[in-house]
């Protein structure tokens, strides 16, 4: 069983990739859980936000599960496609915590006749090391978007779901939270078990992202895919902001950048922002 991590900055097209691979023959793809991140916690510390303390609990350095992540574990059974079977009582160590989430996400996958499984939630950025550690075989995708044009559809998704809460923080902490994932992107360009999409590549040339990917997950770039997905990856009632990218079809690019911002936040964020040039060049090596 092949599993595979979409990671990276929200708003960067990790769904657009999820939708894509959600698409073929060979993969299940279920919507994002954050189950590290609730296994872990201090996701706010771990992007680097500077009023966030790291929280150490004792339980913790002991080994044992955090309860959001023992909860999200009941949570998940409701939201696979198929009955993975009994299992015993909410684990309460942290290393069964995840033997039983991978475990879950394989005899879904097996049930459904697939040989690798997808998971996306943009944070798990964060948490690679933890991940790699309980799934040595796992193969991370990350998925890189200019940083002007993450910040500007992060303030635009802001403004248009306010109500929901989502990419609070404004423009300061959102920078921030770009350079803190464009470092961990380039931690990992030259490790195995690493791929690199830059959504303006796989806009311009989709047909040979697409083979590049497959070639690195090992699948028919040829195969029969199937139609929209969704419904499998996300409920776009509850998370309208992913509506565009759900039919896995890479669409016209678009720079909003220059449509939200002036020109002296335009070049705020020029110095404030890693070198995105730069870091295309070391992850291309890599990828």
């Amino acid at each position: 069983m092949q599993r595979i991590f979409i990671v990276g900055c929200p708003r960067s097209g990790t769904t657009l990739v999820q939708a894509m691979l959600a698409r073929h023959p060979t993969a299940l793809s279920l919507p994002e859980t954050a189950f590290f991140e609730h296994l872990y916690g201090n996701a706010e510390w771990r992007w680097g936000d500077s009023a966030a303390r790291p929280r150490r609990r004792l339980r913790q350095r002991l080994g044992l599960a955090h309860k959001q992540g023992r909860e999200v574990l009941d949570a998940l059974r409701g939201q696979l496609p198929h009955d993975v079977g009994r299992f015993p009582r909410r684990p309460l160590r942290t290393a069964r915590c995840v033997s039983r989430f991978i475990g879950m996400l394989d005899a879904c996958a097996r049930a459904d006749g697939r040989g690798a499984w997808i998971e996306k939630t943009p944070s798990h950025l964060l948490y690679i090391p933890e991940i790699e550690r309980y799934v040595p075989d796992a193969r991370f995708v990350h998925v890189i978007r200019q940083g002007e044009d993450v910040l500007a559809s992060i303030m635009d998704a802001s403004m248009r779901y306010a109500e929901k809460g989502i990419f609070s923080g404004g423009t300061a902490r959102w920078s921030l939270r770009w350079n803190r994932a464009a470092s961990i992107h380039r931690e990992h360009a030259l490790r195995p078990h690493h791929h690199f999409v830059f959504l303006e590549d796989l806009i311009h040339d989709t047909p040979g992202e697409w083979r590049r990917l497959c070639g690195f997950l090992g699948f028919d770039p040829n195969a029969e895919l199937t139609g929209n997905a969704d419904g499998l990856i996300t409920d776009v009632r509850e998370e309208p902001w992913k509506n565009e990218a759900v039919s896995g079809q890479p669409s016209k690019p678009r720079r909003k950048a220059e449509s939200m911002f002036g020109p002296q936040v335009l070049e705020w964020l020029q110095r404030t922002l890693m070198p995105y040039d730069e870091l295309r060049r070391n992850c291309a090596r890599g990828g």
